[in-house]
């Protein structure tokens, strides 16, 4: 009886390493760019756009402490010289243009990873960055008057990406499913509310008071919405990474920007001014007073630290503007304190950012995904069913 020979077959398995394939195609250019540029350019998202939002509100409120018509500081206009605000105006200047040209050039080189940042939950809502940065830059230019052609016509250049990105964005959480702000909201979906108030408050400066209004009534009904959205806890804020707490400042940024908007608006700092800048006031002194809140973001430096930088600066411009309009002792006393508390938090930051400078441009894990938060977990649940079917 002849053996049984089981015939043999062999198997090839070829792995496709997706990843290295991707950099091979975007760094395979044809002039040899250099290996440490396309590294800077993957890890740059627009979350880097809060450095050059926290100098160019640093250097606003810089401008108006100095001003001639600041009956509050009188004794600033001559210990704060006016070479140190435009060194500091020219310094925004260089950091926004630096930003702008090397995120075109990510769009250029990976326009893959761009597209997955204008997709992550969290990432989209800075992409409102760069225009509040412009925005903020040009309402603290030294040398342009807002009834200048040249000054409204760039605020018409950069507000019209903030009405662009309001119909993606609100638009998604109007109709599409996966999209609704129970499931998307976060705290840094306030920067989009904080965009359309920023806008609203250059647009005063220049006249247009129904373009004023209508970005108003945009960014604080939307401020309400995600600020109620936020309060019940509802399953999109509990997806928030924990190294991102600094963005909670956010949470008094919208207020105290809607307060300055208002005062532009109706030219003078009443009621409904007023009752925004105290309200941005509590929620700092309810965040101030909870310190363990941020105890672990604190741990290892990341560029979301200067999300404490701005959202105090538009707080200390909101005194100065309440101060001007009380012009008594303790109006005052908040100005100076808030005004001081800004500076040393800027400074702060730019020193710590200087020390950390080897890990300013690394890849944030936060934003390496396009998942949303309904999307992580069936792809965790797709996940396991693979792990169990390999076992099987």
């Amino acid at each position: 009886m002849k053996s049984l020979e089981i015939p043999r077959q062999e198997v090839h398995i070829k792995i496709v390493d997706s990843l290295s394939t991707t950099k091979e195609r975007n760094t395979d250019l044809p002039h040899a760019k250099p290996i440490v540029l396309m590294s800077v350019l993957s890890s740059l998202h627009a979350g880097y756009f809060r450095i050059s939002l926290s100098l160019c509100s640093q250097a606003l409120l810089w401008k108006i402490m100095i001003a001639p018509h600041s009956p509050s500081m009188p004794h600033l206009q001559s210990s704060l010289p006016s070479m140190a605000f435009h060194l500091l105006w020219y310094l925004a200047l260089t950091t926004q243009l630096s930003l702008c040209v090397l995120y075109a050039l990510k769009c250029f080189f990976f326009f893959d990873l761009v597209k997955e940042e204008f997709s992550h939950y969290i990432g989209v809502n800075y992409l409102y960055a760069p225009s509040i940065s412009w925005l903020i830059l040009l309402q603290s230019a030294p040398m342009m008057k807002p009834q200048s052609v040249l000054y409204q016509t760039l605020f018409s250049v950069f507000a019209l990406p903030v009405l662009a990105l309001d119909t993606k964005l609100y638009g998604q959480w109007f109709t599409t499913e996966k999209r609704f702000l129970s499931m998307m909201a976060n705290p840094a979906s306030q920067v989009s509310v904080v965009a359309n108030l920023v806008a609203a408050r250059g647009a005063a400066e220049i006249g247009w008071m129904e373009c004023a209004l209508c970005l108003f009534s945009l960014g604080m009904v939307h401020y309400l919405v995600i600020f109620v959205t936020l309060y019940q806890r509802l399953p999109g804020g509990k997806n928030f990474p924990t190294k991102l707490r600094p963005v909670f400042f956010l949470f008094f940024a919208a207020p105290a920007m809607g307060s300055l908007a208002w005062n532009s608006i109706c030219g003078n700092f009443d009621h409904l001014a007023k009752m925004l800048f105290f309200l941005s006031l509590f929620i700092f002194m309810s965040l101030v007073c909870r310190p363990n809140l941020f105890k672990k973001a604190m741990k290892r430096f990341n560029v979301a630290w200067w999300a404490y930088s701005f959202p105090i600066t538009f707080l200390a411009l909101d005194s100065v503007q309440y101060a001007q309009d009380v012009k008594d002792q303790v109006a005052s006393g908040m100005m100076l304190i808030f005004s001081s508390i800004s500076v040393l938090i800027f400074l702060g930051v730019m020193v710590l950012t200087a020390a950390n400078s080897n890990r300013l441009l690394r890849r944030d894990p936060v934003l390496g995904s396009a998942a949303s938060p309904k999307d992580k977990q069936s792809h965790r649940g797709s996940a396991r069913l693979h792990v169990n079917q390999r076992q099987i």
